[in-house]
């Protein structure tokens, strides 16, 4: 019995130890893990009112509180332009922003000037105090400058200036110590307009560029890792009927301007193969009220739409197409395309090589032979993914083109880091910076 009272005691004390053991253990590995405060940004993730998990907390950017003349100044000169008003007025805060196929610089602007509690969703808060940035966003009307006197004769000496404005902003810009601490590496400036800026990319091109394409971009200049492909607006009306090919009647659809320079002059050859088919609309027309009305009807009514290169390989007729669930037959070689990182728009486009859509019959030819429940196929992923091409959508283009800006934080902290670094090279070369695109493509998507 004297025995087993002393086993008993034995077992208790080990049991004692190793208990002991343990929470001493455990406490000297907790005390040497990091918390969450310790913790990169990057790295913390917590759980947004629907239960999913995005990257938290949010980057952080900071918007200059630019002059008027860089902003709302511009609606401004773009209202004296064409008779809107006389003057400039009081308040041009009032100003509606005129619209046109490049007005993400307004629809981004408006977002950050939004409370946050209206923002729920997006991947990125604005700070008003810049030593808390992670980004500073230059809100200037970079493409609205370019048409307040566009087709307009201006007197020498007199009028507005684009190429002014640009001068104006550079030497505000390098007045501001945010700009100077990295040459503005960690800046994101909207330049959707291809022309847009143009006169100081040099000094800009740091920076984080917001295009439609690099079509007037050289290598130094803008590239796919430290720059961001943004839709154009639509200037269509959405199509809201159902899916379904029963009203559409017409086989392609094409309405837009001819001529153009460049990449472009396959339109003038593109009208000649196709304006005979019978089953096919192709016309030229410009910019206007009365002829987006008829370009919506004639998207809207039609199976495919033609989406030729523009004077740059991108246009918006792409995103009018997608809106009005037409399926797009993208003949660009060298176009570049927003958000493919979540898009794959073979799932709803037709990619042509040039030179094949221009062989007679080709074209016509090859999209008759697609089935009614291949194009029901397109227009339902159509209908899946237009949010992101349209800006009025609380979940569209707005906030996936922020989740795109946020994305580049780590390399801008890394380029920053290793500037600072590294002796001044004159290099012929691009260097790891820039990204070039694979210079083969596919024939055909079908």
């Amino acid at each position: 019995m004297a025995r087993r009272s002393s086993l008993l005691k034995r077992a208790a004390i080990a049991v004692v130890s190793v208990i002991a053991i343990y929470v001493i253990f455990n406490a000297s590995v907790s005390r040497s893990l990091p918390s969450s405060s310790d913790l990169p940004r990057q790295l913390i993730r917590e759980d947004d009112d629907e239960g999913r998990a995005p990257i938290q907390p949010k980057v952080r950017v900071y918007m200059y509180n630019l002059p008027k003349r860089f902003t709302y100044g511009l609606i401004d000169q773009h209202s004296i332009a064409r008779g809107g008003i006389k003057k400039p007025v009081d308040d041009v805060t009032t100003l509606k922003y005129p619209g046109h196929q490049h007005m993400h610089e307004w629809y981004l602007f408006s977002d950050l000037n939004r409370h946050e509690v209206d923002r729920s969703g997006s991947p990125i808060v604005r700070v008003l105090d810049p030593d808390d940035a992670d980004l500073f966003y230059v809100p200037v009307f970079s493409s609205l400058s370019l048409i307040v006197n566009a087709g307009r004769p201006v007197e020498p000496g007199s009028g507005y200036s684009d190429e002014k404005m640009q001068e104006g902003l550079m030497e505000w810009l390098e007045g501001q110590e945010w700009w100077r601490r990295n040459g503005g590496r960690d800046h994101v400036i909207p330049a959707g307009d291809p022309n847009a800026l143009y006169r100081i990319l040099d000094r800009v091109k740091n920076s984080v560029l917001l295009v439609a394409d690099f079509g007037r971009l050289r290598h130094d200049q803008g590239s796919f890792v430290k720059d961001v492909v943004i839709p154009y607006s639509h200037r269509v009306n959405l199509f809201n009927g159902e899916i379904g090919v029963q009203d559409r009647n017409t086989l392609l659809f094409f309405m837009g301007n001819r001529y153009r320079k460049d990449g472009g002059k396959v339109r003038d050859l593109l009208f000649q193969v196709l304006e005979k088919e019978d089953d096919v609309t192709i016309k030229h027309g410009t910019q206007s009220r009365e002829n987006r009305r008829a370009a919506t009807k004639g998207m809207h009514t039609s199976k495919f739409c033609l989406n030729p290169a523009g004077d740059t390989p991108s246009a918006c007729r792409l995103f009018d197409s997608i809106v009005s669930l037409c399926v797009p037959v993208i003949v660009s070689d060298n176009i570049e395309l927003p958000f493919e990182d979540v898009i794959d728009y073979r799932k709803f486009s037709i990619f042509v090589e040039a030179n094949a859509a221009l062989q007679p019959g080709f074209l016509v030819q090859m999209l008759r032979k697609i089935k009614t429940k291949k194009i029901l196929e397109y227009q339902r992923e159509m209908q899946s993914v237009r949010r992101y091409f349209d800006y009025d959508n609380p979940n569209g283009a707005v906030k996936e083109i922020w989740r795109q800006v946020s994305q580049k934080l780590p390399l801008i902290k890394l380029m920053s880091n290793r500037d600072r670094r590294l002796v001044l090279r004159n290099l012929t070369e691009p260097n790891c910076s820039c990204l070039c695109t694979n210079q083969t493509g596919l024939i055909t998507s079908i």
